[in-house]
């Protein structure tokens, strides 16, 4: 019996515009094909998913059987089958059988027999988190399924999770213990698009002392505090709430090691940052020949040079590309692996300081090339908020930072959709292939 995909509390539907060309659909499915190849080894991602298991249901450890498929026996999609275990005979035999594409899908396959057979229900800590009680004890049997079993087919690849600011409004002091019952939530759940932030201010510190020739006290400026980091991140303001102690960039770092690692062992697709044009004041200094500008007031900070007012890189300067791809290169040093996805958002809730659409365009087209000169397979997620949140993007100006990249190479979050959906008024971003999201509610 084929039933759509579980129902997720975000909503990502991931669209490809009749517009788009087929050469930008290609490329959307050869990053695909690509991830598929990495994907970690089935007996990695078998193991991740007994381990979701063991920490939410241990007393079922046994009950259940996890195996991964290929996508060639789900018909060539993502999917997971439940079947009752055909080797069950007696007490302590596993019961039922999941199958998955990925390590996602089978934990997804786990959480639905749970909900559809077992009447359990798995949400965050706040709005009752796992509510397991209706499963069967120990020794009782368990639901069986329907003879033909289950099989679920995911309607699209990829289910994307959080928005650049959530790093701030929820996960800014959290240890690996919180940060592991997340990812377990969100495998559950079908998530297997999630933005991997944490840590990237060790990244920036090492690449801009050691490549860039800058000092300590020249960052201490440019860094937000921990509850400030998103904002700091996407220039709209520096320095508030720090400076960051060493030992922050040292744990954040490790942090993220164990974030990206459990991550992938699930076979999910972790989505690391990029370089947006935000830069240190120190940066003028020693690059005095740089194109550098200031850009104008972010609404919180009132006018305080000493915290608003951030610098951007033009994207004509030659330093652009070179920060762009010393900052991919070291995340692949550091990370020893990448899903090819990367998040960049130069103008959240800054408004460019030129309205040129060529200006623009080159802003696009280099922010792009510096994730491509550090990793050929590089695709460029970018939050679609600017263009709810500002009147600057008109069609030109939307239609330059779009186009800006090769079809396929860029996808955007159109964040706000149940609200305020951009894919309407923008002939569904002009053919670039986005992801419908909802925004439940901006802080937990």
């Amino acid at each position: 019996m084929k039933l759509p995909f579980p129902a997720i509390f975000l909503i990502f539907i991931f669209f490809l515009p009749s517009s788009t060309t087929g050469a930008g659909i290609d490329t959307i499915f050869r990053l695909i094909r690509i991830q598929d190849r990495e994907r970690a080894p089935p007996s990695v991602q078998e193991a991740a998913a007994r381990g979701v298991l063991l920490r939410l249901l241990p007393s079922h450890s046994s009950s259940f059987e996890f195996r991964i498929l290929s996508k060639k026996q789900c018909g060539g999609e993502y999917c997971f089958k439940i079947k009752n275990h055909p080797s069950f005979t007696k007490a302590g035999d596993p019961q039922i059988l999941i199958e998955g594409t990925t390590g996602v899908d089978i934990v997804a396959g786990l959480h639905w027999y749970l909900k559809h057979w077992c009447g359990s229900h798995i949400s965050w800590d706040k709005t009752g988190g796992s509510q397991l009680f209706s499963v069967p004890n120990v020794g009782l049997l368990l639901p069986r399924v329907h003879h033909a079993g289950v099989s679920v087919q995911r309607p699209v690849p990829w289910s994307y999770y959080q928005n650049a600011v959530t790093s701030s409004y929820s996960f800014a002091w959290w240890d690996w213990e919180r940060w592991e019952r997340e990812i377990d939530w969100m495998v559950l759940h079908g998530v297997n698009l999630p933005l991997a932030f944490t840590g990237q201010e060790a990244i920036w510190q090492k690449v801009f002392q050691e490549k860039f020739n800058m000092t300590t006290s020249d960052l201490d400026d440019f860094f937000g505090g921990p509850a400030f980091l998103a904002w700091s991140r996407m220039g709209n303001l520096h320095g508030w709430g720090g400076p960051l102690p060493q030992s922050w960039f040292d744990q954040q770092l490790i942090l993220q090691k164990k974030i990206l690692a459990r991550m992938f062992e699930l076979g999910m697709t972790p989505v690391l940052p990029a370089f947006s044009g935000n830069v240190p004041a120190a940066l003028k200094h020693i690059f005095p020949s740089a194109k550098i500008t200031r850009l104008g007031n972010w609404f919180s900070v009132k006018n305080d040079l000493k915290w608003c007012c951030t610098y951007l890189l033009d994207a004509t300067d030659s330093l652009f590309v070179e920060i762009g791809k010393a900052f991919i290169e070291k995340q692949l040093q550091e990370y020893g692996r990448t899903s090819h996805i990367y998040n960049c958002d130069t103008f959240d809730e800054n408004t460019p300081p030129v309205d040129d659409p060529e200006y623009i365009s080159s802003l696009g087209a280099a922010t792009f090339k510096g994730m491509q000169s550090g990793d050929d397979d590089a695709v460029w997620l970018m939050q679609g908020w600017l263009f709810s949140y500002d009147p600057f993007w008109r069609p030109p100006q939307m239609k330059a930072l779009l186009h800006s990249v090769p079809v396929g190479k860029l996808v955007v979050l159109d964040l706000f959709a149940e609200v305020k959906p951009i894919w309407v008024t923008s002939e569904q971003f002009y053919g670039v292939p986005y992801i419908w999201k909802v925004i439940f509610h901006f802080m937990k």
